[in-house]
């Protein structure tokens, strides 16, 4: 039976397209003993997935070229040689880019379907949400009062982060790039301010969202956005730097130095992934899991249908057409 994979076939130097990523057909595999065979149900496109498609040196390793992309999926066991694992079991984990694969159950975390659907598990019950819980709490550190400014605040992460600030009670400005990405963070997210990046004068906007300054600056996008946040630091404040999306297509963008800002503010930045935070998984989970059951934490999804739309999911990623957690549905489960 086929079995089709996407594939990197060319390193982009710009904005990736159809140029850089093909399918193929391959085999379906056959599980070995001890492993499972499934089948991919949900497929995660995200941001970082940009800097693996470069052979340059980072904190994970690149994408092999001809070689089956990779990322968090939620899968449906329909074949298991493992005691671990049975058929029908809905799983997660980070699995290559294959209607079809194998894996060792070690790799792979059974989803409880009574905490919520299971698409949560890559997204506000996965990474991006304890991106967000580590990120705000550990760097951040937010305190009752203090303002908080998130770039990209209306992506995965972004939502998250406005979310936790609500609850940990600071003044929460988003900035954003549509008009019906801002009514959603006031609207739905309870954010104080909203920033519409594309249409509004970020720095005069900034003045008037924070008018006692900024605390904590959750950056998502760096660029011409962070540029004007630093010169508005209060004394002691945090940065929390998780993203740089404007830049990952052009590496060699250039722009005002932030040096001084820190000096002058005496502040904190600190770069992070959620992989730094892993002995402490189960700290975020929980802090997650409970707010969103008691209806404190809510979450968005964009949901493309279609193996083969898995490429153009990810080019939208940099174009800012997602509302809230990128996914791709490949298929239903075969059990139900």
């Amino acid at each position: 039976m086929s079995n089709r994979e996407i594939q990197l076939v060319e390193r982009p130097t710009a904005a990736p397209t159809h140029e850089h990523i093909k399918i193929a057909e391959t085999e379906k595999p056959e599980p070995k003993q001890g492993e499972v065979l499934v089948k991919l149900l949900y497929v995660s496109v995200d941001p970082y997935m940009r800097g693996r498609m470069s052979d340059a040196k980072s904190y994970v390793a690149p994408f092999q070229l001809n070689e089956p992309m990779e990322g968090g999926v939620v899968a449906e066991v329909v074949e298991s040689q493992s005691d671990a694992l049975a058929a029908g079991d809905i799983v997660t984990g980070m699995l290559p880019w294959q209607e079809f694969t194998t894996a060792d159950p070690n790799t792979l975390r059974k989803i409880d379907p009574s905490l919520g659907p299971v698409t949560t598990s890559l997204g506000i019950l996965g990474m991006p949400g304890l991106t967000a819980y580590f990120g705000l709490m550990d760097i951040g550190q937010p305190k009752q009062g203090e303002t908080l400014v998130v770039s990209g605040a209306a992506g995965a992460v972004g939502s998250a982060v406005v979310q936790i600030g609500k609850i940990e009670g600071c003044h929460v400005v988003g900035i954003a790039g549509s008009d019906e990405k801002l009514a959603y963070l006031k609207d739905e997210l309870g954010v104080d301010e909203v920033i519409n990046y594309k249409t509004d004068d970020v720095p005069a906007r900034l003045d008037e969202a924070c008018p006692n300054g900024i605390d904590i600056y959750f950056d998502n996008v760096g660029g011409e956005i962070s540029d004007a946040v630093y010169p508005r630091l209060n004394k002691f404040a945090r940065i929390s730097q998780c993203g740089a999306i404007s830049t990952y297509n052009t590496p060699n963008a250039q722009g005002p130095r932030m040096q001084s800002h820190l000096i002058k503010a005496s502040a904190l930045i600190k770069g992070f992934t959620v992989g730094d935070y892993q002995d402490r998984f189960s700290e975020g989970f929980q802090y997650l899991s409970q707010k969103l059951q008691e209806g404190r934490l809510t979450y968005e999804e964009t949901i493309v249908e279609g193996f083969e739309n898995v490429p153009d999911a990810f080019f939208g990623l940099f174009e800012g057409s997602n509302l809230g957690k990128q996914l791709v549905k490949v298929a239903e489960p075969s059990h139900s």
